[in-house]
């Protein structure tokens, strides 16, 4: 492929990058922001820059998109294109009915439909997106939602004597330092998955022998990232932070650690979860805590909806924009 074809990729991967920020930013600030302990200027900021430092505390999650999804030896300019541009729609799409899915599964719904379309079904690595997406896909939303509703429990087992605004007051302030970790967190791992899209490409070009990210990827991925955080996507911060449950400090606390040490620890064995399920089920499991009535189920509903739509429509997408475009 030409340079300028290589070139075109690369500024549409960034696009994606921006807008994974803008349509993930609710998974960094939809409690800290809904519980007031931060205005939303301050938590965008607050978020984008921690981001944008997540972004550089590895790369394993990049190695499993760029080789463990699809064979990249089958991999055109084409594909990556078709991969990418379906995912943003989907992005766009759910970011304007304010419905938090996973921009990570968009594109790995993406990279397998255009991949399928353009050299057929063996070009998929089985194993590898079993191992490492359906059974993480499948898992990660119940460990955030047991996590968050057993961390709630601890946190009203120990705090049960004592006056619950004393309680909300110390954790405003613990607060600051969840939510930070939760955004330090999503990017590790969301930014990650566009710097293993950019080094497929960079491999597909040969201008690069091995798969090896580059600093340069990191450094232009991980600050469209912060950009794209900054620019804060309301829909979704909204329905996130308010609609599925009322948020006070002590349950913004909890599920941010509970989607945080998920996250963390998906990134260290390079398993590309969605921060999106992760926080939304840490926040239904700390809601649960307050009865089975105190979570919204039917917003609940729609959301998980989504989650299920995403891999398979985003193929679908990517295989028809297979036909148009080329690869």
């Amino acid at each position: 492929m030409t340079l300028t074809f290589l070139i075109l990729v690369v500024v549409i991967a960034l696009i994606f990058e921006y807008i994974n920020g803008f349509h993930d930013s609710a998974n960094a600030i939809a409690t800290v922001v809904s519980t007031k302990v931060l205005t939303t200027r301050v938590a965008v900021i607050y978020a984008g820059i921690l981001n944008t430092c997540g972004a550089f505390l590895g790369t394993h999650v990049a190695s499993t998109i760029g080789q463990g999804i699809v064979d990249s030896a089958s991999v055109t300019h084409g594909v990556i294109l078709c991969a990418l541009l379906a995912a943003i729609i989907w992005n766009l799409i759910t970011w304007y009915y304010g419905i938090p899915s996973s921009s990570s599964h968009a594109l790995i719904g993406g990279l397998m439909g255009a991949s399928m379309t353009k050299s057929g079904f063996a070009v998929v690595h089985i194993k590898g997106v079993t191992a490492k997406v359906i059974v993480p896909m499948m898992t990660s939303p119940i460990i955030g939602f047991g996590f968050g509703l057993i961390c709630m429990i601890c946190i009203l087992w120990l705090f049960r004597r004592a006056n619950p605004n004393s309680v909300n007051k110390y954790f405003r302030r613990l607060q600051l330092i969840s939510s930070g970790v939760m955004a330090l967190s999503h990017g590790t791992n969301d930014a990650q998955k566009t710097m293993g899209i950019i080094t497929l490409a960079l491999v597909s070009h040969h201008s690069l022998a091995t798969f090896q990210v580059p600093i340069w990827v990191i450094c232009a991925c991980a600050l469209t990232m912060g950009a794209g955080t900054m620019g804060g996507g309301w829909r979704i911060i909204h329905t996130m932070g308010s609609k599925m449950i009322k948020l006070k400090p002590v349950h913004g606390f909890a599920a941010e650690t509970s989607a945080a040490a998920v996250i963390l620890s998906a990134s260290h064995f390079g398993i590309p979860v969605s921060t999106t399920h992760i926080i939304s089920t840490s926040i239904m499991g700390v809601g649960s805590s307050k009865g089975i009535h105190a979570v919204k189920w039917g917003i609940v509903g729609n959301i998980v909806m989504a989650w299920f739509l995403t891999i398979p429509t985003c193929m679908v997408i990517a295989a028809a924009l297979c036909f148009v475009l080329p690869v």
